[in-house]
């Protein structure tokens, strides 16, 4: 079987928030494909390459001193920014505060942390912070706002949130898995020095062009980092703070060798080609009739039928579907203008 498997190609992909690595990420990730970032004491070399990276996700950011590590996703850095509110917290009922729309990581800190997770309804895609406000009480740990949403792409009004956190002395998360490397070219309001955020979210295996894994979990102070330190007594170094134990050395050497390349620069013409096919794209499902949701960033939600989104798989093309039904395509790097032409086709053959 293994002779015979190629790889996912990206020629048809619409709907992935991952994307071709840079060339330069993937080279860096096969010089470093055995090494582990888990025990920094004997992998020095990686270990330096892994501060690297949290410095250069700290400028893309607006945090000037990060503390954080590079971990497999975004899943793992929601969790782990869940658990240092918990753990700093002084209540035997934690819960946490998110809009309905965050990522379902968070259902699964909730199971794992044994918190309660409250979400609050959204308004034109975006957090209802009246309706945030009541659910928000002296045993939440965190408030969570999304800077860039994997349904529709929407950025939530991040500073609000900040300040709604601080209330009642909760911690602020933002998930910017995705929107972190789209939203520095933007007038959003999103990042730490825009708001009194404590940990974020941004992954530069996504938008950011490093290969899979490469997440990322940033802190404002590294004393939050603390709540999650645990001894590890066999090891050179003398304690973890990470989730997982053993991790890829490929996924932050080439994290590094992807932001290395494209920071500042190539973000912004990414950002600036994508948002472009995302309009584009939106405009020619508008003048087909249907109803589309954004863009605010690179992805657009329209109403298509199931059957209609059922051929287009059948074809090759892989989109996906929002909770309530509409096709979601996702305007990352891969996607060129060609491919949107080559799939609008198809769709009017419909």
């Amino acid at each position: 079987m293994l002779q015979r498997a190629e790889p996912q190609d990206f020629e048809r992909v619409l709907s992935s928030m991952c994307t071709v690595p840079h060339p330069s990420a993937r080279e860096a990730a096969e010089r470093f494909l055995a090494t582990n970032p888990g025990d920094p004491g004997t992998y020095e070399t990686i270990a330096d390459l892994e501060r690297e990276a949290v410095e250069y996700l700290g400028e893309i950011t607006g945090l000037s001193d990060p503390a954080g590590y590079v971990a497999s996703g975004g899943t793992e850095a929601n969790l782990q920014a869940i658990r240092i509110a918990r753990n700093r917290a002084d209540t035997d009922d934690p819960n946490v505060v998110a809009p309905v729309h965050a990522h379902f990581s968070f259902t699964k800190a909730a199971d794992v942390l044994g918190v309660e997770l409250r979400t609050a309804p959204a308004t034109d895609y975006r957090s209802n912070m009246t309706a945030m406000a009541e659910l928000v009480d002296e045993d939440t740990v965190c408030v969570v706002g999304v800077a860039g949403s994997t349904e529709y792409g929407y950025v939530d009004p991040i500073p609000a949130i900040a300040d709604l956190a601080e209330t009642v002395d909760a911690l602020c998360h933002v998930d910017a898995a995705w929107g972190g490397f789209y939203l520095p070219f933007t007038d959003h309001d999103w990042h730490f020095d825009h708001a009194d955020i404590d940990t974020m979210t941004i992954d530069p295996h996504k938008v950011g062009q490093a290969a899979v894994p490469a997440g990322g979990l940033l802190a404002r102070d590294r004393s939050l980092l603390d709540e999650l330190a645990v001894e590890t007594p066999y090891l050179e170094s003398t304690d973890q703070l990470t989730l997982t134990g053993t991790r890829s050395g490929a996924g932050v050497a080439s994290a590094v060798a992807a932001m290395e390349s494209l920071w500042p620069a190539g973000y912004e013409q990414q950002y600036e080609t994508s948002m472009a096919n995302a309009d584009w794209l939106a405009d020619q499902l508008s003048a087909r009739g249907h109803d589309v949701v954004g863009p605010e960033l690179p992805l657009v939600a329209a109403d298509l039928s199931m059957p209609m989104t059922d051929e287009l798989r059948e074809r090759g093309w892989r989109v996906s579907k929002t909770g309530a039904g509409e096709m979601r395509v996702v305007c990352m790097p891969h996607v060129t203008r060609s491919m949107l032409r080559s799939f609008v086709a198809d769709l009017d053959w419909y």
